[in-house]
């Protein structure tokens, strides 16, 4: 099978399968969103919406947020992986936000990666599903179910694997795209034993087929 006869008929199984994928962070404007990715590094998106709502309480806004502490902000995250990291970023971010880009978040893929705490997998989330940016924030779900699935040649970075990604699907599809990975490596394409029994793509699957 050619690689973009294989793009093309898991594209169209998830457009008939799954036409609704977002992301499970709950937020209500940038700003929320930008804390919760930053939060979300190697903690689950449950987690980090247990923490968030008093968090965003307390600190509603960029300026409110760039006013306090990482000690008083740690309080409210200590539940989350590295939350002293976690904490000193949040700060910094919002400090910079305010400094730099006047409060608010910007569209830029470049300028999002300046923030503390922001790398290219959460610039990208920012760009993707805030400003529906053509942009793949690649995690490890998306890199394993990429691969597995025959979309990427055993791509050895997350960089290689959203080059080829973008390379290969329609841009309008991008970025609901990545939520598609995303789902279906959080609830079947699981990294330890993959839940190939149920899962709609077996047709096109290069894991399944060397499985056989």
């Amino acid at each position: 099978m050619k690689k973009q006869e294989r793009y093309n008929a898991i594209l169209t199984w998830f457009q008939t399968n799954v036409p609704v994928a977002e992301t499970e962070l709950h937020y209500d404007n940038p700003y929320q969103l930008l804390v919760a990715v930053i939060l979300s590094a190697q903690c689950t998106d449950k987690r980090v919406n247990m923490v968030t709502p008093a968090l965003f309480e307390a600190f509603p806004t960029a300026e409110v947020m760039a006013e306090t502490t990482p000690e008083v902000v740690y309080e409210y995250i200590k539940s989350v992986s590295y939350p002293n990291n976690k904490a000193k970023h949040l700060v910094g971010m919002a400090k910079m936000l305010m400094k730099d880009f006047q409060g608010e978040v910007p569209s830029d893929i470049d300028k999002l990666m300046k923030l503390p705490g922001v790398g290219r997998k959460t610039a990208n989330v920012i760009a993707s599903v805030v400003f529906d940016k053509p942009a793949m924030a690649v995690d490890t779900h998306v890199f394993r179910v990429a691969n597995r699935l025959g979309l990427t040649d055993h791509s050895k970075t997350p960089l290689e694997t959203e080059k080829e990604l973008v390379k290969n699907i329609p841009e309008d599809l991008i970025p609901i795209a990545h939520h598609w990975l995303i789902l279906h490596g959080r609830y079947t394409c699981l990294a330890r034993k993959p839940k190939c029994e149920s899962c709609g793509l077996q047709p096109w699957c290069q894991y399944f087929m060397e499985q056989k």
